[in-house]
């Protein structure tokens, strides 16, 4: 017989919002528009090769990591975290992303955090950020 109990606060695993990987489709269209751009000039063509690399990169670095006492949002050059309890809302403006407005007047971008989402931040945040589906 076996006992199993509920992951407690010290054992429950951060949720990380991500980018869907489906956007490096997007980089790879670039990526073939911009080839067209090699043959007319090559030296600014070849140089703007670069932007569909940087775009993947962004891709896969851009998250928001949740867990019952902080979030930490990671952009491309940067990371940040902060504790819940220095969130005083989510705000969402004209991006699709979240904002978290901190309590000390700034806000923090939350890569990859859409409305669709804030059930999945809700639970990893346990209960600061309100669900709105309930």
């Amino acid at each position: 017989m076996s006992s199993r109990r509920a992951p407690d606060a010290s054992t429950a695993k951060p949720v990380v919002i991500r980018m869907s990987p489906m956007a490096h489709f997007a980089s790879g269209f670039l990526a073939l528009c911009l080839l067209v751009m090699i043959t007319m000039f090559p030296t600014w063509g070849a140089a703007c090769m670069v932007l569909p690399v940087v775009a993947s990169i962004a891709i896969v670095r851009f998250r928001t990591v949740a867990d019952r006492d902080t979030v930490t949002a990671r952009t491309l050059l940067s990371s940040r975290t902060v504790r819940w309890d220095e969130v005083d809302g989510l705000r969402f403006e004209r991006s699709a992303w979240a904002r978290a407005q901190l309590r000390d007047g700034s806000q923090m971008l939350l890569p990859a955090v859409t409305f669709a989402l804030l059930p999945l931040l809700a639970e990893a945040s346990g209960g600061r950020v309100p669900n709105p589906y309930k």
